[in-house]
């Protein structure tokens, strides 16, 4: 699984002209292999050009992004390579859903590295199995699908490439509560039997808090925070001011603060929350 780099990584759009935007300005990060990062930012803060660079659909203005040390625009082998290597959901993939059959969309990523039969099938019922999508469904149209199965069945054919990174651009968008919540309960037990590397761009804050082991915001097109959930939502306040909202948990234990009750610890899950309101009942707190 491979580990990413990004170095003083600066994107400009139209540059020299007057529509010049700077949308990510001299980003430095690390992204060891096997992590499960939330990405969280505002509209326009910069996550999705940033997430862009990561297996080559931009070019940086300056910097480098190394995939096991390797710069990823180094040449068009490092562009093609990479894109094996990270794998990339857009938000509302369903709407690039385009072959005739669900399986020959699955298949489409696979086929076009020139695999055998055997193993292009063999992947694609991994990957089916992993997202949930019944094989009796292979031989339909993806386009005669629910919306939550067209979603499954767009990550399905990333997933069919077998990437050590898989970056998922608001998964959840648009889909009903169950539906998310099979997506997310989809990718968290593709990564646990994987081990690779998750990116999950989201601007829901309980799925981050319940699925991610590091949080990077990014505000303006620079990282704002980075750290362990723990951390990161244990300034709530700041994420308000960012223009984040924060979990429902960490907004009810801001609320009972500031009405005086002595809520100890970082607070961002409803387990926490109850575990907290009893310690402060016990030592009379509020």
């Amino acid at each position: 699984m491979p580990e990413l780099r990004i170095e003083a990584l600066t994107h400009v759009y139209s540059a020299g002209t007057p529509f010049q935007k700077t949308a990510i300005e001299n980003i430095d990060l690390t992204i060891p292999q096997g992590q499960m990062i939330g990405l969280l930012g505002h509209t326009g803060s910069g996550k999705s050009t940033f997430i862009q660079h990561l297996n080559a659909l931009l070019k940086p203005t300056s910097g480098r992004v190394l995939c096991d040390g390797k710069d990823v625009n180094a040449d068009k082998f490092s562009r093609r390579d990479v894109k094996w290597q990270v794998g990339l959901v857009f938000q509302y993939p369903e709407y690039q859903l385009f072959e005739e059959t669900v399986y020959k969309d699955i298949a489409f990523g696979p086929k076009n590295r020139k695999l055998s039969e055997s193993e292009i099938d063999e992947r694609v019922r991994e990957a089916a199995a992993f997202v949930g999508v019944d094989e009796e469904l292979f031989e339909r149209s993806p386009l005669e699908l629910s919306g939550g199965q067209k979603r499954r069945v767009a990550i399905a054919g990333v997933i069919a490439m077998r990437p050590g990174v898989l970056v998922l651009d608001e998964p959840t968008a648009g889909l009903d509560p169950a539906g998310c919540r099979q997506i997310l309960d989809n990718v968290a037990a593709y990564r646990e039997k994987t081990g690779s590397t998750v990116i999950l761009v989201s601007h829901n804050m309980d799925d981050a808090a319940r699925m991610a082991e590091r949080l990077i915001v990014f505000d303006h097109g620079h990282v704002a925070m980075d750290g362990t959930p723990e951390e990161v939502f244990r300034e709530p306040r700041r994420l308000i001011d960012i223009g984040l909202n924060v979990p429902h948990a960490s907004a009810i234990a801001m609320a009972l603060r500031e009405r005086g009750v002595a809520l100890e610890g970082s607070i961002y899950t409803h387990e926490q929350l109850k575990a907290a309101i009893l310690r402060a009942k016990e030592v009379g707190a509020c």
